[in-house]
């Protein structure tokens, strides 16, 4: 009874650390969504304080981490690549070539 007493309140406590994780401003984060010229859609999440950038695509979450450009952003990772410039916003996924996209 002890042991399932001393997990409830585990349990209680790690509760309360996630909500104030997630109210915490440190968190902040921006999402975007975009659709792309072969059709294909996707939403890329960007967070305070991680360089990558997390994608869902193709039905499945791609963490992409972010690579050296000469301009703009670049990031790679899982048989994804995602470029971000002024003049636009490409992806390249499977074995597709990359595509130009439109935020939506």
């Amino acid at each position: 009874m002890n042991r399932h007493k001393n997990l409830i309140v585990f349990s209680a406590a790690l509760f309360v650390v996630a909500v104030a994780a997630t109210a915490s401003p440190a968190f902040a984060q921006t999402f975007r969504s975009y659709h792309c010229a072969d059709g294909s859609q996707f939403i890329v999440g960007f967070f305070e304080y991680d360089s990558r950038a997390h994608l869902q695509i193709d039905g499945r979450a791609v963490t992409v981490g972010k690579r050296l450009a000469l301009s703009g952003s670049r990031y790679s990772g899982g048989g994804v690549t995602l470029k971000i410039t002024r003049a636009g916003t490409t992806v390249k996924h499977g074995k597709r070539p990359a595509t130009a996209c439109e935020q939506i």
